[in-house]
């Protein structure tokens, strides 16, 4: 049964209390070596950009805005680059990063070894790993082959969403009343409400919401935003009401800096807001200490999880924001994370897949193997 009375509040990783170990497997490796990040650039360029609030002028000089802008180009998506005094080809390294995070459909079968026996828990991105990403985030729409095969597991394994998005906007897309939705990057989690998600849980509606007290903050920043914005073609406001987020994707190059500064100057007089970073988008979000990571974590325990050494959450994703949760993974000892991309980024993932079309191939695989075991239990 759920427990919808657990309160999380700054929470550190609960480490597992037992590893599960594969012969020559990464699944459960020493954390990734780390190469040069340029996020962390941008992160810099924001604290002191706090710290001397005195006028944009000073704040937001022209080396910064470009630091920031080459910061924007590189986590869209952030890429693994050799170091220049590295002559190893593209191709090589290539090959190199997918020896050390292998495509999660060749080790299909050592990833279901490892988790017979146990629970596993589900726990997926939405834009990027159910859809595509697309130019209008207002057409992300989800295939019905792969709202199909999301169900189905939902059916066979606890199953939730983990997304920027709000609650609203991505259950509009999903349409699965199975899961258990967390929006706004897990500040805003929701039960399932059908009577045939996994384990007979119903109506569970809010679980938990640890952001409610900025909600006002964030419609009057939204509102500021989308007039500060306007005159620049193709930008975009979302609200996902426990945080924004601001779309460049069909935005010209040419005008990052000037978003990426109008943005910032809406921020100076709300030092209760943060700004990130994700694909083609700048995320505004409380200063609260949560993201995805403490969704996932929040989530196992309210399951009856924390502390089971019988659990395997797998988590599935694409963004900078979803390596929260590949690092909780990495902190507890169990589970595992699935990178979804084409080219080498940085990750604390153990497994890989390209595309949709490859997590919808695993999700099926995964709900195959579950019947057959079921089958010869």
């Amino acid at each position: 049964m759920m427990n919808q009375n657990v309160i999380v509040s700054d929470r550190k990783a609960i480490l597992g209390s037992k590893t599960i170990t594969v012969s020559n497997s990464p699944l459960f490796s020493s954390p990734p070596t780390y190469f040069t990040f340029p996020r962390h650039k941008f992160l810099e360029l924001l604290e002191a950009a706090d710290k001397n609030s005195n006028s944009i002028k000073n704040n937001l000089g022209a080396g910064k805005i470009a630091s920031w802008v080459d910061s924007m180009r590189d986590s869209s998506p952030t890429r693994l680059r050799p170091s220049s005094r590295d002559s190893v080809s593209d191709n090589d390294h290539k090959t190199s990063w997918i020896v050390r995070f292998p495509s999660a459909l060749n080790m299909f079968d050592e990833i279901v070894n490892a988790a017979k026996g146990k629970q596993i828990v589900m726990f997926l991105d939405y834009d990027g790993t159910l859809s595509p990403i697309v130019e209008d985030p207002d057409k992300a729409y989800i295939t019905h082959e792969m709202r199909e095969v999301v169900k189905n597991v939902a059916l066979n394994f606890p199953t939730a969403i983990v997304t920027g998005r709000s609650i609203d906007k991505v259950r509009g897309f999903v349409k699965l009343d199975e899961i258990y939705y967390a929006g706004s990057h897990g500040m805003d989690i929701e039960g399932p409400t059908s009577e045939y998600a996994y384990g007979g849980e119903s109506n569970q509606g809010v679980l938990f919401q640890p952001a409610r007290e900025f909600v006002p903050t964030i419609e009057k920043v939204y509102k500021i935003l989308e007039e500060k914005t306007k005159w620049i073609p193709g930008a975009m406001v979302e609200n996902n009401k426990f945080c924004l987020s601001v779309h460049f994707r069909r935005v010209d190059e040419k005008r990052w800096a000037g978003l990426a500064e109008q943005v910032k100057s809406v921020l100076i007089d709300y030092p209760q807001l943060k700004l990130t970073q994700g694909r083609k988008v700048l995320e505004i979000r409380p200063t609260i200490k949560w993201d995805k990571g403490q969704a996932l974590n929040f989530l196992l325990k309210s399951l009856g999880f924390e502390k089971s050494e019988d659990v395997v959450p797998v988590y599935i994703g694409d963004d900078l924001t979803d390596e929260d949760a590949f690092k909780v993974l990495r902190e507890r000892g169990q589970g595992f994370g699935i990178l979804v991309s084409k080219v080498p980024k940085e990750t604390n993932a153990s497994y890989s897949l390209q595309d949709p079309s490859q997590v919808n191939e695993f999700l099926r695989r995964l709900v195959e193997w579950k019947r057959k075991t079921v089958g010869e239990a």
